[in-house]
């Protein structure tokens, strides 16, 4: 039977504002020999799938650096209020300039518990309309794309969408009561 393994210290290694680096060491339970892990830290993420009245999904293009291309998303960002739904209503606003009903939790998921600490939480807010001007940060370049909500699926295969965080955030809201579409 697996077993957790004990932890013989853990120390924060880096600090980069957005995510710091722990070093754990620890003891395997099965070989009594030592380990050094590390763990990327992080407030908990959140996305938001916005459809619109009329069945389009809201999302944005963006740089992203990691890949070093542009990449078709949802809105989405760090947790920094007191829960997720929050920070979904705001990144949403904030990304496209959007709000609509009340947001729904589809689901949550551990980005990679390999070397992640935290959650991405999923959300569905429905009747999305464009309300305000976009408030994007300094360091964000954000274009607005609307889409059928019958393409999603298409662009998943083809591999336009292929950021796993959103292909998971859309296989939540496939699955969820209501939504087989």
């Amino acid at each position: 039977m697996i077993r957790e393994w004990e932890i013989v210290n853990s120390r924060i290694d880096r600090d980069y504002r957005v995510f710091k680096v722990r070093a754990d060491r620890a003891v395997s339970p099965r070989t009594n020999g030592p380990g050094e892990f590390y763990t990327l830290e992080s407030n908990d993420w959140v996305n938001v799938i916005p459809i619109t009245a009329s069945g389009d999904v809201v999302m944005i293009r963006q740089y992203r650096h990691g890949s070093r291309r542009v990449t078709l998303e949802i809105p989405g960002g760090l947790v920094e209020e007191a829960n997720p739904e929050a920070a979904g209503v705001r990144e949403l606003a904030e990304e496209t300039g959007y709000t609509g009903e009340a947001p729904v939790l589809l689901g949550a998921v551990n980005p990679n518990p390999a070397i992640f600490n935290n959650l991405c939480y999923t959300y569905l807010i429905e009747n999305a309309r464009k309300t305000k001007a976009l408030a994007l940060d300094n360091n964000e370049d954000i274009e607005v794309d609307i889409v059928p909500l019958a393409h999603i699926p298409g662009l998943i295969k083809e591999g336009t969408i292929d950021h796993a965080l959103v292909v998971v955030a859309f296989h939540l809201f496939f699955q969820s009561n209501g939504h087989n579409r």
